[in-house]
């Protein structure tokens, strides 16, 4: 029976919906865990720093395949602890730029997968946050710095995107959950008016959490993962997860029955959904323009 190797960046209770849609994804060409292949897992419960080892644990395993979805810092751990075991990651970045493959439509080595546009869409979550606040003049932007590709990448592409809105950023770090007090009183005496939270394992790991902080500090906030709005944030904004993880999952069980990682050209997601929690809204002070609700791919209330 294969083994697949399964690098999560989360908890799998937290990612439940995405491992279902990974499993539909391999039943479309024939798998079903435990019939007619093994999966070993390894989360790494939002610390981007346990990366590395969970996926040299893998490899060591031998696995046929190593699935590193959801996460760049997952995607790069993966592709530096081996040269010849297949890879199938999941990155809302640029896999080009970040140094995963050498080209979309010829991905060459073992390294092949999906992106979802969330890094391009950070700009996107800036316009979104405007025309629910007009008045908006400061605006902050919270990475974190052990993703140091995203938290640069997104950063630059966010100061450009603040410029051209006429709006201040600023860009505040959290790299554990104990960062996110001083992110928030770092917040207050900035007096920033609204929150862009960045992609990343930790911050979705943590939505709830930071849903409620928001909310008690008075921050409105958008960030990428609907976890965030479902949890009690004001917004949600980006490629669909679960549509990625079964593409991460046909791709898995097509290299199972033999093609080659290289031979495979990256897919590019394009549905994207807008989640707006009206309840928040409300909590906050908010108005929310009848055009941004219409527009809303779910509202919650």
């Amino acid at each position: 029976m294969p083994l697949i190797g399964f690098l999560g960046v989360a908890s799998p209770t937290l990612w439940g919906h995405f491992l279902r849609a990974f499993h539909q994804g391999l039943g479309e060409t024939g798998y079903v865990e435990g019939r007619n292949v093994a999966i070993e897992y390894r989360w790494a419960l939002g610390e981007n720093d346990r990366l590395p080892a969970l996926a040299a644990e893998l490899v060591r395993r031998q696995v046929a395949v190593l699935a590193a979805p959801a996460s760049t810092p997952a995607a790069l751990a993966a592709k530096a602890a081996t040269m010849t075991i297949p890879i199938v990651f999941q990155v809302g970045t640029d896999p080009v730029a970040a140094g995963l493959v050498g080209s979309l439509a010829r991905p060459g080595g073992n390294v092949t997968g999906v992106t979802n546009l969330n890094a391009e869409l950070g700009p996107k979550r800036l316009e979104l946050l405007r025309q629910l606040i007009p008045t908006a003049t400061t605006i902050a932007f919270l990475v974190n710095p052990t993703s140091p590709f995203v938290a640069e990448t997104m950063s630059r592409e966010m100061q450009s995107a603040a410029r051209a809105l006429g709006l201040q950023l600023h860009i505040v770090q959290a790299s554990t959950e104990h960062d996110f007090s001083k992110v928030f009183e770092t917040l207050a005496q900035m007096q920033v008016n609204a929150l862009v939270i960045a992609p990343d394992a930790l911050f979705i790991s943590k939505s709830e959490q930071l849903g409620a902080l928001t909310v008690r500090h008075a921050v409105p906030a958008i960030t990428q993962f609907r976890e965030f709005a479902a949890g009690g944030g004001l917004m949600s904004y980006g490629g669909s997860f679960t549509e990625a993880a079964r593409l991460v999952g046909i791709y898995t069980g097509r290299i199972l029955k033999g093609e080659k990682p290289a031979d495979l050209p990256v897919v590019q997601t394009t549905k994207v959904e807008l989640i707006i929690n009206l309840k928040t809204a409300k909590a906050l002070g908010l108005s929310v323009p009848d055009a941004l609700v219409a527009r809303a791919d779910e509202v919650i209330e």
